[in-house]
């Protein structure tokens, strides 16, 4: 079974729901453009209001990497998602400054883009449409030479993601802008995603 991350909490109650919920992993966005952006100071109130069994991951673009390290450092995230065009060579000081999981997310458009994420150095890596949250799905054809477990990303929700899950079986499935309602996260929509993954309904 796939396992499942909620992305881009940003409010206590989406803590709340995701601790009902149970997904093995949720996300802080702490890049400032998004619209899903939550501060440090925010996300370590979430991240103390959040069960001990979620791991939480830091969704990062372009970051300082002493930032990133610094974060984990704190015990606010679990995960690094760098989701930028950060390079092996920052992959390599960031595993130099923290013994935490580093997850490099790739957006595939071509062979090449999978290629480059069977060869990444990172401890996992995260297959998007674009640069995260657009909610549109990329050619999934392309991952048929795809050699590591990965978490699929881009455009899930409650409707594809059973079809997606039976054609790909990715290690886990990744959803943010799938759950929610006017821009906010939306309680039935999680749970909605959540039981569809665990063929609940």
């Amino acid at each position: 079974m796939s396992k499942i991350k909620l992305c881009g909490l940003s409010r206590k109650c989406d803590i709340e729901w995701a601790n009902e919920l149970h997904p093995e992993y949720i996300g802080f966005v702490f890049a400032p453009k998004s619209r899903r952006y939550v501060s440090v100071d925010t996300a370590a109130e979430l991240k103390a209001m959040l069960s001990e069994d979620i791991k939480a991951v830091g969704v990062f673009v372009n970051s300082p990497i002493e930032s990133v390290a610094y974060i984990l450092s704190r015990g606010i995230i679990d995960i690094a998602q760098l989701h930028g065009s950060e390079d092996e060579e920052y992959i390599s000081r960031l595993s130099k400054l923290t013994d935490k999981p580093i997850i490099k997310a790739f957006s595939i458009n071509s062979a090449a883009d999978v290629s480059a994420a069977n060869n990444s150095s990172a401890d996992m890596v995260l297959l998007d449409s674009g640069q995260g949250g657009t909610g549109t799905n990329f050619d999934w054809k392309l991952l048929g030479d795809i050699n590591r477990p990965y978490f699929l990303a881009g455009g899930l929700c409650c409707e594809n993601i059973s079809q997606a899950i039976t054609a790909l079986d990715p290690y886990a499935v990744d959803v943010s802008s799938g759950i929610e309602t006017n821009g906010c996260k939306d309680k039935n929509k999680m749970a909605a995603f959540v039981a569809a993954v665990r063929k609940e309904i």
